[in-house]
């Protein structure tokens, strides 16, 4: 962990070039911002020339591969940022000079320790794509294989390394604020982005997600995950069958090729719906320049950094309140909210009703085609702030998602019917997870679970319990308040943390 002047000197330099692309706008207009931080904006600010509009993700860019990264995983927060300011962040494209092919040459044969003469026949210098933490290029492995060969930047660790850990040392000095920023939880959303990061520094564990979808969808016909070779992969290296195919993006090159870009879509949403609801684990970067359609119409995904994960009994709840908003019982829909911890005891639930009631009666009575998941849900999210709500980062990214995939799908096929292409999946997933057999089997299996527990349970009464002739406990100490008065410098160092946040920063948006 740096020092804290370390810490303050990165945000000052990351806040002065946020403020020039007038990022830190939202964070000066903002009420709820402490007149403190408002000042030292901006201070940042001071002589710059501030764009009419904020360039969210441009000022990202110009910060460095891992603010392009944070930009990422903040566009998947627009109750942090605020929705204008995640929908810019969306055009974070990673698009930055290659390294040179030497030194991936030095990389790849540093990871698996032999020439890379004896691992390919031929790599192509020119990388096909070049992204923040990796670069990809094309080759043909020693028994003839065309593969795509994934390399991670020469010292992209140590760069990342220093970024998190003043992320974090000013996501805490945000929270430890308190207020509004304490119920966002922005060491959460640290904590998330270094779960992600770690996972894209780490190519055995992309290759493994990758694996681990390819086996949950192969009951998906026309959906294809790119197979793994498993032998020319490292920490720092990941090698994959190639694909030939169209871009997503490319609708008219997907229409001259003959594809049916109406069933391409739909088939999207159906794989998208099967993997969050069925499987509960997802693809969740689902943007359309990691999506391609082969000649045969199957679409194939790539780049499995980001993956979404919920379980079971989360899935069950998101069940309910889906069905609850669509039925209009917004009563159960708040009793779930209540019952999963969404929302704190000491709120009203009749009153939350009325809030859930105000987003779910505006699409009450609209034609199917007409009703968006993504805008749905983004409604209620927007109601999270009256009702304390702490932000649930597993449910937001499969909201992120969700979005992304109801854009892509549009965009191929303006006239698609949300509804009646998830038709399937909801309502198998309402019948299983909702119906008679699923109560029989869950209360089983709580059952047997509770059975199992009982040993242990009654060595540990046996364990606590006093033996005859054993001294009397202790008497439980008092509960007492310690109260600490923080110094000038610490408030200081608060206050210039959350005012000039380089990445971090940004959670204060909107």
């Amino acid at each position: 962990m740096a020092a804290t002047p370390t810490h303050l000197l990165r945000l000052l330099r990351w806040g002065r070039t946020l403020a020039r692309h007038g990022a830190l706008r939202g964070i000066e207009r903002d009420p709820l911002t402490p007149a403190p931080v408002r000042r030292l904006v901006r201070l940042a600010r001071f002589g710059a020339r501030i764009p009419d509009q904020p360039a969210y993700a441009t000022a990202f860019q110009s910060l460095g591969p891992a603010a392009i990264k944070f930009g990422q995983a903040l566009a998947t927060r627009p109750d942090l940022v605020g929705p204008e300011a995640a929908a810019d962040l969306l055009r974070l494209q990673d698009d930055l000079p290659p390294a040179p092919f030497p030194d991936i040459q030095a990389a790849i044969e540093k990871a698996f320790g032999k020439p890379i003469d004896a691992l390919f026949q031929s790599i192509e210098p020119e990388p096909v794509g070049a992204a923040s933490i990796a670069q990809v290029h094309r080759a043909v492995t020693t028994d003839g294989r065309r593969v795509a060969v994934k390399v991670l930047r020469p010292g992209v660790e140590e760069d990342f390394a220093k970024a998190l850990d003043t992320y974090e040392w000013a996501a805490a000095q945000a929270e430890g604020i308190g207020g509004e920023l304490k119920r966002l939880r922005p060491r959460l959303v640290v904590a998330q982005f270094r779960q992600w990061t770690l996972r894209e520094l780490d190519l055995r564990r992309e290759a493994a997600s990758a694996s681990e979808l390819a086996q949950a969808m192969k009951a998906e016909p026309g959906y294809c995950i790119p197979s793994i070779d498993w032998a020319r992969t490292s920490k720092r290296v990941m090698t994959l069958e190639w694909i030939d195919g169209i871009k997503l993006s490319r609708r008219d090159e997907l229409i001259a090729a003959g594809h049916d870009v109406k069933a391409i879509a739909a088939r999207l949403v159906r794989a998208f719906l099967r993997q969050a609801i069925a499987e509960g684990f997802f693809h969740a970067d689902m943007h359309q320049g990691n999506l391609f359609v082969r000649p045969d119409g199957s679409i194939v995904a790539i780049d499995f950094g980001i993956m979404g994960r919920i379980d079971r009994r989360a899935r069950r709840w998101l069940a309910e309140i889906l069905y609850g908003l669509i039925t209009g019982n917004y009563h159960r829909v708040a009793e779930i909210h209540f019952e999963a911890g969404y929302v704190p005891p000491h709120h009203n639930i009749a009153e939350f009703a009325t809030a859930l009631r105000a987003v779910g009666e505006p699409i009450r009575g609209l034609p199917v085609k007409d009703i968006s998941i993504g805008n749905m849900l983004d409604g209620l999210f927007t109601i999270t702030r009256d009702f304390d709500m702490p932000t649930q980062p597993h449910l937001l990214l499969l909201q992120k998602t969700m979005v992304m995939v109801e854009g892509v799908a549009t965009a191929l096929d303006p006239d698609i019917n949300m509804w009646e292409t998830a038709s399937p999946y909801v309502s198998e997933w309402l019948r299983t997870e909702l119906g008679p057999e699923a109560w029989l089997a869950d209360s089983l299996a709580e059952a047997g679970r509770t059975l199992a527990l009982v040993p242990e349970l009654i060595r540990r009464l046996d364990h606590q319990l006093p033996k005859p002739g054993a001294a009397p406990p202790p008497p439980p100490l008092l509960d007492i308040e310690i109260v600490g008065v923080p110094s000038g410098w610490r408030y200081g160092a608060v206050a210039l943390a959350a005012g000039a946040l380089g990445s971090a920063l940004t959670l204060l948006l909107g």
